[in-house]
């Protein structure tokens, strides 16, 4: 039963239930002219904050399914390029690659042979608890940033709701 309640609220934490803002939400209608720009005084623009999103949780989800992981170096192998840039398809590649591996970790998570206490293997006793906590927050950390952001940058679309 606990294990039950543990996993409903992991899965809701990892979806942007409750106090978090869901990833899709942020995203949505997202003017393809304001992808590449960079608000004031921010240095990277808004589809780079996306990668960045990306690009960690890909790496948190390979940490718990690759034994023979290697660490990404810090902080330049989280972040694409300084001078990097996308197009629209790019920008929808990167979200729909956060939103596939978002759910091999729901996936996981849901997956009652999950002990998602057991320390994984070759780590220094991090559980998939602890993992999928990080991606978590650090998700819900940088969607919020990306919407601030959107609100700075006058991209919202004019008839969302407040």
């Amino acid at each position: 039963m606990a294990d039950d309640i543990l996993r409903a609220e992991l899965l809701a934490l990892l979806a942007g239930e409750g106090a978090h803002m869901p990833l899709e939400d942020a995203v949505a209608d997202f003017p393809e002219r304001a992808m590449n720009e960079r608000p004031p005084n921010v240095a990277y623009s808004p589809w780079q904050l996306l990668e960045h999103i990306r690009i960690t949780q890909w790496d948190i989800l390979d940490y718990i399914r690759n034994r023979a992981y290697r660490e990404l170096s810090w902080p330049e192998g989280y972040w694409p390029a300084a001078d990097a840039t996308t197009t629209a398809e790019g920008f929808a590649a990167t979200v729909a690659a956060t939103v596939a591996d978002r759910r091999a970790l729901h996936d996981l998570v849901a997956d009652p042979a999950t002990d998602l206490l057991a320390v994984i293997p070759g780590t220094p006793d991090h559980t998939i608890l602890r993992e999928i906590r990080i991606v978590a927050d650090h998700t819900a950390y940088h969607v919020g940033e990306f919407a601030v952001l959107r609100q700075v940058m006058g991209t919202w679309p004019a008839d969302r709701p407040a």
